[in-house]
């Protein structure tokens, strides 16, 4: 495998509405941001995400663009991001962007024209097609709940949206648009920007005669996921956009995929893949409800370490992936993979030690560094996310009471990681002087970086320990390269495994306790040193086996 820049990195992915607010409006900015660098530079962070910060209406969420080439002024100023640039670049910290190129918003100039002249050339930079006996062309369901089609007023052709109707899909099969988008790609990378997070990809590539399919609910729809995973193709455009632009920066790019076919792996993120890195979302879909989010299933723990292994295993000789336990779009990793008895520091700190030294580049979400939980709501309409507001009411469809809508909300919500950072015990938790745009969590007086950064025993102090130890030198060549081998895969509570080390032969192994028992284990090999303990413990008692308390974990060099 090459070695690249960005593989010893870690991440840390920054939703700037939630950050910090500075000029009193209740919404993140720039300036938040760039006040807050050291902070992150001392965490031990090296690539920073923004979520988007383009020009938006946000319908949602700023993942609907009316300008590629402007600053939301919510957000700031482009002199403000230049400057967030360069502050970055001093302390040798990269920014990443979002590039969301499946979709735009409706209100983008160019879909403004196609609806004004729906046999007009920008027609074709969208799906303007034809209906079929007076209704919708096929009979998708948005990824957001209700019809894919939207008509097109005056004609009788309708849109293609697979998110919200304000969210027209860019024709992918029209080389313009192609060269547009692959335009104003370079644009940002010569303003000396690290890469991109590469949002919904897969779903660039339509089946343009868009065939019906089998409903698959009672609305009479079918998820337009059904089409996508029909379509062969998508890697043309891929490396098409790849040779154009990412290619000549050597810019780390990180894929959001969903709907891989099992084969294509290695054309992802091989070598000579499509992108550097892509999410591991392999855990997530343990957590698939049939139906929506009122069936989901709580996470099984032994599922759950199994398909993280396979994971793992299938990225060997291939490349990296990268590792979350939450972000914008998911609940909070504590709230979702720790038990109840385990939603507490220990538990929290058992957590972030099982997923930062897997092989891969480790993706923190802001407020993950501090244990930042999910928030309960009282009611439907204080949530903001439209995904939310959808899965609600397919609950309440189904016939389940307020109270288990609610209930399905607080366990699988997006505004659960969209509460607004946590700074301090003062109003607002320290983001904004003014109310925030989404209610901060009421925790905020007992969960907060000021509280943290005083304390040594605290989840900001581990997750500092934790990546001082994966990049020290003695044991960095293992942590990043090192092979992942499991261990203790026959008991039911103990999440173990191998960091095998492929040209030093070091072998550290990880062990973590997530039963309520204590279990006494075996070592696989001599006890050298214990490397980290969440435990406070500073040495091991014995050299062939370790006890586990409840919660606890341990990194322990083996002798070679």
């Amino acid at each position: 495998m090459k070695r690249k820049w960005w593989h010893d990195k870690v991440a840390y992915q920054i939703y700037p509405k939630s950050f910090l607010d500075t000029n009193g409006d209740g919404i993140g900015d720039l300036r938040g941001i760039i006040s807050k660098l050291d902070y992150l530079k001392e965490l031990g962070i090296d690539i920073i995400w923004l979520s988007p910060i383009y020009k938006s209406p946000f319908v949602d969420q700023g993942y609907d663009i009316s300008d590629y080439y402007k600053i939301a002024e919510e957000f700031g100023t482009m002199e403000e991001f230049d400057e967030l640039l360069a502050e970055a670049k001093k302390r040798d910290m990269y920014i990443v962007m979002d590039l969301v190129v499946n979709h735009c918003s409706s209100e983008h100039e160019y879909f403004k024209a196609a609806l004004a002249d729906p046999d007009g050339p920008y027609a074709d930079y969208f799906y303007f097609v034809k209906g079929i006996d007076g209704k919708e062309p096929s009979n998708y369901r948005s990824y957001f709940g209700g019809k894919a089609w939207e008509p097109v007023p005056g004609s009788d052709k309708y849109y293609l949206h697979m998110f919200a109707k304000e969210q027209p899909d860019w024709n992918w099969e029209n080389k313009e648009v192609r060269d547009k988008i692959y335009k104003m790609i370079n644009w940002w990378l010569d303003k000396g920007l690290g890469g991109f997070r590469i949002d919904a990809i897969i779903n660039i590539k339509k089946d343009t005669s868009f065939p019906s399919y089998e409903p698959d609910g009672d609305d009479g729809l079918v998820s337009c996921v059904k089409m996508v995973e029909e379509t062969d193709g998508v890697g043309e455009f891929l490396e098409e956009m790849k040779h154009e632009t990412f290619e000549k920066y050597d810019a780390f790019t990180v894929g959001e995929v969903f709907n891989m076919k099992e084969d294509e792996l290695r054309e992802f993120v091989g070598d000579d893949g499509h992108f550097s890195s892509m999410f591991d979302f392999s855990a997530l879909e343990l957590t698939y409800g049939e139906h929506g989010w009122y069936d989901s299933k709580p996470v099984d723990f032994k599922r759950w370490r199994e398909i993280l292994f396979a994971s793992q295993k299938e990225m060997e000789g291939i490349g990296f992936k990268a590792n979350i336990i939450e972000n914008h779009d998911e609940p909070r990793g504590a709230s979702r993979y720790l038990p109840e008895y385990a939603q507490n520091e220990m538990g929290k700190k058992m957590l972030a030690t099982t997923s930062i030294l897997l092989r891969g580049i480790p993706f923190i979400y802001q407020g993950q560094e501090i244990g930042m939980t999910n928030c309960h709501r009282n009611d439907i309409s204080e949530y903001d996310d439209i995904s939310t507001k959808d899965q609600y009411q397919v609950a309440i469809d189904a016939g389940c009471t307020k109270e288990e809508a609610l209930a399905c909300c607080y366990e699988n919500s997006r505004d659960n990681a969209r509460t607004p950072m946590q700074w301090s015990a003062d109003e607002n938790g320290g983001f904004s002087a003014h109310a925030p745009w989404l209610a901060v969590n009421p925790n905020y007086k007992e969960i907060n970086v000021s509280e943290q950064e005083g304390r040594a025993d605290s989840v900001l102090s581990y997750y500092k320990e934790l990546i001082t130890l994966r990049k020290s030198p003695e044991y960095e060549e293992t942590f990043v390269y090192g092979n992942v081998e499991p261990v203790y895969e026959d008991t039911d509570t103990v999440f173990g495994f191998m960091r095998m080390g492929k040209e030093n032969r070091q072998k550290i192994l990880v062990a973590a306790n997530y039963g309520k028992e204590a279990v006494s284990l075996p070592l696989p090999g001599t006890a050298k040193k214990l490397l980290l303990s969440n435990a406070g413990r500073r040495k091991l008692a014995d050299a062939d086996h370790i006890t586990l308390e409840s919660l606890e974990t341990a990194v322990v060099l083996l002798k070679a």
